[in-house]
């Protein structure tokens, strides 16, 4: 969640802005919904969200009419302060014929959705905005009729900063479609990404769900929540009515006293381990043939001349079979593998959330939370050759991933970028086979060597080492919020662009699937036990 955009006039505000555009160069160079229990402390019961929504999406063809139906329970009332945690949270879009067809067009036969719900949180006066999140598995594209999606994901929670009625509204939706031909390969483009308005004649104007905050001694009033127009308090009234925050819980939208919304803090460290956790679960179960490992590095920002690091975050990889194919006369063979890795942060397919602070114009320090999303399969692929006493490889990871703005603050004052500020496609680098691995994505390439006997040099997949590469920066999109500056072609012109060198380092792989877990290579929990250094 960001904070209000603050007012700042004239050169003020001039160099503030120049100084929000060099913080987001800082997001170039980077490589469940969790069903929390309702039963908060002083709750009265659950209601259950049941709406079908209609919305408008912009498909290749042009807009289409889309139903979004959102699932969930929340409690009807909680103490003060108490924070409510929707349970059991789905959202199911059902995407009409002539978007099926679209799809079908790029030569895509299954398609696998990321969602992005934007839900307006109010109380009284009072707002902030909360975004709901989800990923759907694999489906098949229909021959006719419409394709239903149903995605669960990260929910965050909401904490009412007063007594009263604290409601949620939908608002904007977009769908990351990821894309996969019949033989499993990547469409051109491998992802496309949907973007959607809540419709004008939506019920209720998209309301989900009202839940009241304090007892009826702290005035919160004795009407009870609904979903129906009766049962929602109206945007502005006389303080200490049914249904209406009293004056002491008021809070302007400049106000701190706004509701708060529980986004993962940055970072992602637990405890003293100076990283985030990394091992497999029930969602992501360990295979038997199941790697993890730590990643970080720094990437250079050409049109700042500086550098941004990124810390450690990480992957779980599925690593492939080696295939041997021997030289005539058996004095030695070329392998290749292929390998599958995800991002992975608290069941999710991206980054932790973390932070970057440049100095920018006239010395102002600027502040950036950012994350990386995956799109879609991230893969590696190696190839080598081998006499049996010396191996030679080289590896190359392509990731598609896209960066997205969570806040920013210049000089200490917070800037609204909104919650959908993010790059349109993915970062893109020059790939030595386009017409095998067809889309925009990172790539980085390793080279490792390995004597037998001997400690590896350079990369190989199972010891780590560094990975190089260069990106393009995409076009900016979203940032900004609505009534607000778009900050979006003022942000691709100063910071998009290709050119931006990058160098990962990735720590020794645990290998999970052992069966007895190597103490030098994991911890006992099955986390991979080295940490890499970022290096320059």
């Amino acid at each position: 969640m960001t904070g209000p955009r603050a007012a700042v006039r004239g050169t003020a505000r001039s160099r503030a802005r120049s100084a929000v555009i060099a913080a987001f160069v800082v997001l170039a160079a980077t490589v469940p919904m969790a069903a929390g229990a309702a039963g908060a402390a002083g709750a009265a019961g659950t209601q259950e969200i049941d709406a079908e929504l209609p919305y408008v999406c912009l498909f290749p063809s042009g807009k289409q009419s889309a139903t979004v139906r959102v699932s969930a329970g929340v409690p009807e009332r909680v103490a003060a302060g108490e924070p409510i945690e929707p349970a059991e949270v789905s959202t199911t879009v059902e995407l009409p014929q002539p978007a099926v067809a679209d799809l079908a067009a790029l030569g895509a036969a299954d398609v696998r959705a990321a969602t992005r719900l934007v839900v307006g949180v109010a109380q009284g006066e009072a707002t902030a905005e909360a975004t709901w999140r989800g990923d759907t598995q694999p489906t098949a594209l229909p021959a006719t009729g419409p394709l239903k999606l149903t995605a669960t994901g990260d929910v965050p929670s909401m904490t009412g900063q007063g007594s009263g009625e604290l409601t949620m509204t939908a608002g904007g939706f977009a769908l990351d479609l990821t894309l996969t031909t019949a033989d499993g390969g990547a469409t051109d483009p491998g992802a496309v990404t949907v973007d959607c308005a809540l419709a004008k004649d939506a019920p209720d104007g998209g309301r989900l769900a009202g839940v009241q905050v304090g007892t009826d001694e702290e005035g919160g009033g004795t009407q009870a929540p609904s979903n129906s127009p009766s049962g929602a308090p109206p945007a502005s009234g006389t303080p200490g009515q049914p249904g209406q925050v009293p004056e002491e819980g008021l809070a302007d939208r400049q106000g701190e006293r706004a509701p708060k919304v529980a986004e993962p803090s940055p970072g992602g460290a637990v405890g003293d381990r100076p990283a985030p956790i990394c091992k497999y679960d029930q969602k992501y179960p360990a295979g038997p043939m199941s790697l993890n490992a730590y990643i970080t590095g720094y990437a250079n920002v050409t049109k700042l001349d500086g550098a941004a690091l990124i810390p450690p975050f990480c992957t779980l990889i599925t690593q492939g079979e080696p295939q041997f194919e021997f030289f005539p006369d058996f004095s030695g063979a070329t392998i290749t593998q292929h390998s599958t890795a995800d991002l992975w942060y608290q069941q999710r397919k991206q980054t932790p959330p973390f932070e970057a602070t440049f100095l920018t114009f006239d010395f102002t320090p600027t502040t950036a939370t950012m994350m990386l999303e995956q799109t879609g399969p991230v893969t590696i692929d190696s190839h080598g050759t081998t006499n049996f006493l010396f191996t030679s490889t080289d590896t190359y990871v392509r990731a598609p991933v896209v960066l997205r703005v969570t806040s920013l603050k210049v000089n200490g004052t917070p800037l609204d970028v909104g919650t959908t500020c993010r790059t349109r496609t993915s970062l893109a680098s020059p790939d030595p086979e386009p017409e095998k691995y067809p889309g925009d994505h990172l790539v980085l390439h390793g080279r490792g060597e390995q004597t037998t006997g001997e400690t590896a040099t350079g990369y190989l997949l199972l010891s780590g080492g560094p990975l190089t590469g260069e990106v393009s920066i995409p076009a900016f999109t979203g940032c900004g919020t609505a009534g607000g500056e778009n900050l979006d072609r003022l942000l691709t012109a100063s910071v998009s662009g290709p050119g931006n060198y990058v160098k990962m380092i990735q720590g020794q792989a645990c290998f999970v699937s052992a069966d007895v877990l190597n103490p030098d290579e994991c911890t006992e929990d099955g986390q991979p036990k080295k940490i890499p250094i970022a290096e320059r």
